[in-house]
């Protein structure tokens, strides 16, 4: 049978607008309307893009598909057709497929080009070109494969979105789902039903509600809740779901990248059928900006990347993305095995959620990483299956990274026993000591209530308390004011707010080895007095991972600046409050060491409790 892989036409979407080589490379003008792409003149149109292409290396990889085709229409004036390929040494250029090549006479009818891919082994991607002598229309266009009947897997896909007040996105969502999937001619719209948790209990359910989408009430029990809920709603919709797909409700989507995601389900070969498929995270702002498709936890205990940031409207990237690997046997690159896939787009098999259960009830952070580290899965990722998502680098919030991040790391390693190469102590060192030295001493309290409550036991976080904790966090940790309300102090400091720029904040200053070990040492001054210059006023950025340590040495006194939201605080150095904090610290850490194999064995013991529909139905009240 004859089998859909991809659609080669787009929807009119802002972000196509915006980066036009997403999707094709010309020379000309062009533009979708109706499911039309009009070519407006002369010119060379190539759609080896990150859309635009088909990556044939990874569909031989992930699926039972051996052979490839590619289908248009096309009516206007005189053009020719070439099919082109490139590997992982392919930059500003395709190359053109010998012999591949098909001449059309200008006209007014539509005609029809249809041909197998003349792929080889070492293909990454393969398109086609199209070469126009003046205006011209193209419709109907897609790659396809032929598989036997029997190889095709029966999909029913689910999608599962949790939302709290983010209407400007979910309400977009919605509709495009709708429109582009339940209301298309496509396979899926037979197969696919729609769950948005509404946890802020905000959406007009009578509106938004229809075949195909349902809308579920919900107390605010955070991401982790919410996409437990939506696993129990495929768990239990009819027919049952065979995957469900997880998204965040933030991010604007792509419908073709669904339905990609679908028809790869379809025909997914036995080595992945238990995969999870991780959609990329593009940035917002920059929609050719590829962010992430998987990431891992590194030994030092920080979430990374697995890939480096890649650009999708550069071909050498473009092929670069689909053909990435990492020796993971070399000792150096060890931790790279402790892979995960982030729930803004992630599909998982239903038989991982019926083998591993349900999520931890962490609220938010750290949910996705535990659970795709718990399914000990592989993961697929591919050109075209992807979201965009505005930047995390801008949205930094204390309560999430110093309270949330610190807790729900220790609890998700001692209730699953993931990131076995990782020790969550060194983690916490590191964030209690960069604060410590930035005279951030509220956010320092937060590291040590995360830890605090992890070393209270599993009872703490069985509870409904996740909510009440985070909202907590976000009530103590450090206030940033708008610039108009520090000012006038910042003046009296010295610092003329309008007068900073990103580069002057971002820009460090070198210091000499002996400069270094005494920062260290002394935790920039505050284990001795007279350390401190005088007066000495520096201006860092808020964000707490940053570490300006030459702007920072011998300071009294930091204004902390976030210059995405124009908001800054202002840190006195306090030796008292180090003292008191720094001791805080020691005992908490002498009694987890005293603890640790107690704390072991009470958290392991509920992780069959903890992941449980029965206990989940309980904790969202819908027994």
């Amino acid at each position: 049978m004859q089998l859909k892989l991809a659609n080669i036409i787009l929807e009119e979407l802002p972000q196509f607008v915006q980066e036009p080589t997403l999707c094709c490379r010309s020379t000309s003008v062009y533009k979708v309307t109706g499911g039309e792409m009009h070519f407006f003149d002369a010119g060379s149109y190539d759609f080896t893009t990150f859309f635009g292409a088909l990556s044939t290396q990874k569909w031989r990889k992930y699926s039972v598909a051996k052979d490839f085709y590619v289908h248009l229409e096309l009516k206007g004036a005189a053009c020719s057709i070439e099919q082109t390929r490139a590997d992982s040494f392919t930059w500003d250029n395709p190359e053109v497929v010998k012999g591949s090549r098909v001449d059309y006479c200008d006209s007014e009818e539509w005609a029809v080009y249809d041909s197998k891919l003349l792929d080889s082994e070492t293909d990454v991607l393969n398109a086609f070109v199209i070469n126009s002598s003046g205006a011209l229309s193209i419709r109907n266009a897609y790659y396809y494969t032929t598989v036997d009947d029997a190889d095709v897997c029966p999909v029913e896909l689910a999608l599962a979105t949790t939302t709290f007040k983010k209407e400007e996105y979910i309400e977009h969502n919605i509709e495009l789902v709708k429109e582009r999937i339940l209301g298309s001619s496509e396979e899926i719209s037979k197969h696919f039903h729609m769950h948005v948790v509404d946890n802020g209990r905000s959406l007009d359910a009578k509106k938004l509600q229809a075949p195909g989408v349902t809308i579920y009430p919900n107390n605010n029990v955070g991401g982790a809740g919410g996409f437990a809920r939506g696993m129990i709603a495929a768990l239990e919709q009819e027919p049952q779901a065979t995957h469900v797909l997880l998204m965040d409700d933030d991010v604007v989507i792509s419908p073709e990248s669904i339905l990609r995601t679908y028809n790869l389900l379809r025909i997914v070969n036995k080595d992945y059928d238990e995969a999870f498929v991780s959609g990329a995270m593009m940035k917002m702002g920059e929609p050719a900006i590829r962010w992430e498709d998987t990431g891992y936890m590194s030994s030092a205990g920080f979430c990374r990347p697995m890939k480096p940031v890649m650009y999708m409207n550069d071909l050498h990237d473009v092929a670069a993305n689909e053909s990435f690997t990492v020796p993971v046997d070399n000792p150096w690159y060890e931790d790279r095995k402790q892979e995960y896939a982030a729930w803004w787009y992630c599909c998982i098999p239903i038989s991982q959620v019926k083998k591993n259960g349900l999520p931890l009830p962490i609220f938010v952070r750290y949910d996705d990483i535990e659970y795709g580290l718990r399914c000990k899965t592989k993961f697929i990722t591919m050109n075209g299956i992807c979201v965009w998502h505005s930047a995390f680098e801008n949205r930094y919030n204390a309560a999430v990274e110093r309270y949330q991040t610190t807790r729900n790391a220790f609890i998700a390693q001692y209730i699953s026993g993931v990131a076995s190469l990782t020790d969550f102590t060194n983690e916490l060192f590191h964030n209690i000591q960069l604060e410590l030295k930035k005279f951030c001493y509220t956010n320092v309290e937060l590291v040590l209530e995360g830890f605090e409550d992890f070393l209270k036991g599993p009872e703490f976080i069985m509870q409904p308390v996740a909510e009440e904790r985070f909202m907590y966090a976000n009530r103590v940790k450090e206030k940033l004011l708008p610039f108009d309300e520090v000012r006038e102090e910042a003046l009296r400091l010295g610092v003329d707010l309008d007068g900073l720029t990103s580069n002057s904040i971002e820009l460090d200053i070198p210091r000499s080895t002996r400069q270094r070990a005494l920062d260290l040492i002394t935790f920039n001054g505050q284990r001795i007095n007279d350390y401190s210059i005088s007066g000495k006023v520096g201006v860092v950025d808020a964000r707490g991972w940053e570490y300006p340590a030459g702007k920072i040495r011998r300071a009294e006194t930091l204004i902390a600046v976030d210059t995405y939201a124009k908001t800054a605080a202002i840190r006195h150095k306090d030796n008292k409050k180090f003292k008191e904090l720094w001791s805080r610290y020691k005992r908490d850490v002498k009694y987890y060491k005293a603890h640790k194999d107690e704390l072991a064995k009470a958290y392991a013991a509920v992780k069959g409790e903890i992941t449980s529909i029965p206990y989940w139905k309980k904790y969202l009240g819908i027994e």
